[in-house]
């Protein structure tokens, strides 16, 4: 699926940890074979090490072999994350389409319920984000996100039930509760098998899930428009059949995907310390159930986190004005519901194409601020459009498809998150608050489309631009603080030098419970 190349070029000059890809096993054999006796036994260090403490394998892996090991992780790994995202968002948007199928006339819902359903699911997404950031650290990842596609998938199937506005919120804050691990699982779980810059490419391939979904779901809600079933609606019907296709990837992701590579049946003893070895490098550690209290505190008091949420929020603000009002804006531009269905697919080829446009940029170039300011500029564009050339069918419809290339700005934040945070408990704690800030994004953003403002929404599209030029501009400061907090840890008053590349680092300090910011030989990839 996705190939391995050389480690990155000029990488350090960049500040992308990365680029020692190439030589993590070089990296990790600096310790020697007598270092298993090093230390007496620390409580602090990461369930991988002392998985390759136990192992008699210690064969340095030539490129040829993390190639094909690489390949062979990808097409066990990446497919059942996709699959999960692609559900994930043709779940969550289904409301979406439902509206244009005859939910609103036949469940009676009156002035800003629509409106309030499709925020309270983000109400109980955010909420659920605070026993996700306690329980990820403490359960199997791979079997907590397989139970909850299983239950969103039921909450989504329940949905058909609804026979009136209380019933429907009951079921979107359900879907709401169990979709919420959807984003921290696959963002820890991406990160255990992957090092920084390989990571990327592979994160851009299950989140194109999300332009997956909007394909799929213009198709599915065009067909079930078709049924004419005076008893049992379309939309009833789409629901349940999205509900029992959502079961059935849960279950497979169960039995499928593996809770760690040290769990991987479909990887040799040989191959799994390979790859730990491999991967060691990113200094973020595989598992380790120890919950660090100074590490939660030290989120408060770290800028990047508060920088990256307030990124994640002004980006979500336009995702969730186009995730949930996207189909509804184009039929309020004189389009039929199966119309509007049909031209909303688009967006999906828009979403596609910029998320496996930055993610392999990212891979090969880095510059992930850059990166996402290019896709904000397309969404200014998009939202001076939707606001301003409100005389053309066109122009508003180039508006909306344009707004879709900042979905893979939220790719990037995500990959960002996981690859600039170290210690495991503020690593899951960090992307829970991610995840939730996301989430606070698509509170805010459907709350813009007030009746009163219909059928343009002026102020809701405004919003999108001002959002979107607001987002640029903070990344571009992350940037600058990644760089200076990089040069900081380069002065001598850090007493820090990059030791890992030529092997002076310890086994056991690669694998130790500690956060970016007390680790002097961390350094930011930007």
């Amino acid at each position: 699926m996705v190939s391995i190349d050389r480690a990155d070029v000029n990488a350090k000059t960049r500040g992308d940890a990365s680029s020692s890809d190439a030589s993590s096993s070089r990296a990790y054999h600096g310790t020697g074979e007598g270092e298993k006796n090093h230390s007496p036994p620390r409580n602090d260090l990461d369930q991988a090490y002392w998985y390759m403490q136990q192992s008699d394998n210690a064969v340095e892996a030539s490129p040829l072999q993390l190639s094909r090991l690489r390949r062979k992780i990808d097409w066990w790994i990446v497919p059942i994350m996709f699959l999960c995202y692609t559900m994930q968002f043709i779940d969550k948007v289904s409301l979406n389409y439902a509206a244009v199928m005859g939910l609103n006339q036949e469940l009676k819902l009156k002035a800003n319920e629509f409106t309030n359903a499709a925020t309270w699911f983000f109400i109980a997404f955010l909420i659920a984000e605070v026993p996700n950031a306690i329980i990820l650290q403490k359960v199997p990842v791979a079997k907590w996100l397989g139970a909850n596609v299983i239950l969103w998938g039921i909450a989504t199937a329940c949905t058909a039930a609804a026979h009136n506005y209380p019933s429907l919120l009951a079921a979107r804050i359900f879907l709401g509760i169990f979709e919420a691990a959807i984003a921290p699982c696959l963002i820890l779980i991406s990160s255990q098998w992957y090092t920084k810059s390989e990571a990327a490419p592979r994160f851009s391939i299950w989140y194109a899930g999300l332009g997956v979904g909007q394909i799929i779901g213009g198709i599915v809600s065009y067909a079930f428009q078709q049924v004419k079933n005076p008893t049992f609606s379309g939309w009833k019907i789409m629901f349940i059949v999205l509900g029992l296709v959502t079961v059935i990837i849960g279950a497979a992701t169960l039995f499928i995907l593996p809770d760690t590579p040290m769990q991987a049946r479909f990887l040799s003893e040989a191959e799994k310390v390979m790859l730990l070895k491999h991967v060691a490098v990113n200094q973020t550690g595989i598992r380790n159930k120890k919950y660090q209290w100074s590490q939660a505190l030290e989120i408060i008091t770290d800028i990047q986190l508060w920088l990256m949420l307030l990124l994640t929020i002004l980006i979500s603000i336009s995702s969730g004005v186009i995730t949930t009002y996207s189909a509804t804006l184009i039929r309020n531009f004189g389009y039929k519901p199966p119309q509007a269905a049909l031209l909303n697919m688009p967006s999906g080829l828009v979403s596609i194409a910029s998320t496996f446009i930055v993610g392999y940029g990212v891979r090969y170039t880095s510059n992930r601020w850059a990166w996402i300011v290019g896709c904000c500029v397309p969404g200014i564009l998009g939202g001076g459009l939707m606001s301003f050339a409100t005389g053309t069918k066109a122009g508003q419809l180039a508006g909306i498809y344009l707004i879709n290339t900042i979905t893979a700005t939220l790719i990037v934040i995500y990959q960002w998150t996981g690859s600039n945070v170290a210690g495991q408990t503020k690593r899951v704690i960090s992307v829970a608050l991610i995840s939730g800030s996301f989430s606070v994004g698509n509170i805010i953003g459907p709350q813009t489309f007030q009746d009163k403002d219909k059928p343009q929404y002026i102020p809701a599209k405004i919003t999108v631009l001002a959002t979107q030029a607001a987002a640029a501009l903070v990344a571009f400061v992350l940037f600058l603080y990644y760089a200076w907090a990089n040069k900081r840890k380069h002065s001598p008053s850090a007493a820090a030098v990059e030791s890992m590349a030529d092997g002076a680092q310890s086994g056991e300090r690669l694998w130790e419970d500690v956060t970016d910011k007390k680790n002097p030989t961390y350094r930011y990839v930007y």
